[in-house]
């Protein structure tokens, strides 16, 4: 009989069955009086959970989608956006921004490395930027950009409109809008909610509201705040058909995330990604992000000499776990794992087992069981 296949990849992560069972719902008229009271409760725990006074758009879309809304609602053409990328999705943003014709500025990092926040004040003090982009955790590196410390740091300089990517980070990493400076905030529903992909997530602070209401009528259509606010501060309102089982998916993981509670799921990842990654070493691996700043959603793996990607990943996938290739320099060279979400310790477990049988199949030296046994360590810590 074939394994069950465990899909640890840094995103779509897998959907628990309760929320399963949302997507799987009788649809329903967006004028539906229960379906216009999920949506607002939706809205109503996603502002207090990431403490924003601003407001959060939840609609149909993707995490790429999100970043663009962001950039679209707050800088123009000729506005000048420093970009802090630690990677591949962090350079993202140079197409995004330039397609409007904002002058953008480069301070990329060698990969597994942050930007010091030190290199990235000298470079706002060169001259007025309008707005900052930082990856929170970039996916091909496994990076965790210390977006608190530098939110402290940009309150030096107020004009700058603070665009957190938070894709592969929220719900997993803490992120408080307000709390940390932030002006921006985007993700997707798909990576740490544990939700199917489908619905682009924005927060907008204060500061950013304001600076839409400055902008006055922006080129952008769909993605415009000033279109979806009426709908987000109240749904019985229409613009587009929102996602309805989606939007009653993500309740049903913000439902889950309440009743954990947000700090435990926060510390929960952070122990569950220290344990992966003391097994990732134990097995003989070595991870490309520097240990002060490797995130807690995914651990991007170099393989040890003798391993071909290909058939590593090949071969893991027959013992049942689905685990991502690396990208740009490190295609071939390393595989990316994702443990975020409501991924367990079962799941977790069934991973660095199925990594071991996987490397001893391909002839690999590996001592059976000790990736296993250290995992287990740490957990029980």
């Amino acid at each position: 009989m074939k394994p069950r296949k465990l899909v640890m990849i840094p995103g779509p992560t897998p959907v628990v069955r309760s929320i399963q069972n949302q997507m799987g719902r009788e649809t329903v008229a967006f004028g539906d009086p229960g379906f216009i009271n999920d949506y607002k409760e939706l809205l109503k725990d996603m502002k207090e959970l990431w403490k924003t006074e601003g407001e959060v758009f939840v609609i149909a879309g993707t995490g790429t989608m999100a970043m663009e809304m962001g950039i679209a609602n707050t800088l123009k053409s000729g506005d000048n956006l420093l970009i802090v990328s630690n990677g591949f999705f962090g350079d993202r943003f140079i197409d995004l921004a330039e397609r409007k014709g904002i002058n953008v500025d480069v301070i990329s990092s060698e990969w597994g490395k942050i930007v010091p926040i030190e290199d990235i004040e000298a470079k706002l003090n060169e001259k007025k930027y309008d707005g900052i982009t930082v990856t929170h955790v970039d996916t091909s590196t496994g990076v965790c950009a210390p977006i608190k410390e530098i939110g402290e740091m940009l309150k030096k300089f107020p004009e700058t409109i603070y665009i957190v990517d938070g894709v592969c980070a929220t719900a997993a990493e803490p992120e408080y809008v307000d709390d940390m400076n932030i002006d921006i905030l985007i993700t997707g529903s798909q990576k740490a909610f544990g939700v199917a992909p489908g619905l682009a997530i924005v927060w907008a602070g204060p500061k950013a509201m304001e600076r839409r209401k400055e902008l006055g009528r922006i080129p952008e259509y769909y993605i415009d705040f000033d279109k979806w606010l009426p709908i987000m501060n109240d749904p019985s309102k229409y613009f587009a058909t929102p996602a309805i089982n989606m939007i009653w998916a993500l309740k049903e993981s913000v439902r889950i995330i309440k009743e954990e509670g947000i700090e435990n799921r926060y510390e929960r990842h952070r122990k569950n990604a220290r344990a992966m990654q003391a097994a990732l070493e134990a097995i003989g691996f070595t991870l490309l992000a520097e240990k002060d700043h490797r995130a807690v959603t995914l651990s991007n793996v170099l393989y040890m000499d003798g391993v071909d990607d290909l058939e590593f990943r090949k071969i893991l996938g027959e013992e049942g776990v689905v685990v991502a290739g690396g990208l740009a320099a490190y295609a071939g060279k390393m595989f990316r794992l994702g443990h975020m979400g409501n991924i367990d310790i079962h799941d977790m477990i069934s991973t660095i087992a199925a990594i071991e049988r996987a490397l001893y199949r391909l002839g690999i030296e590996v001592e059976l069981g000790k990736g296993v046994g250290v995992l287990m360590v740490e957990l029980l810590k």
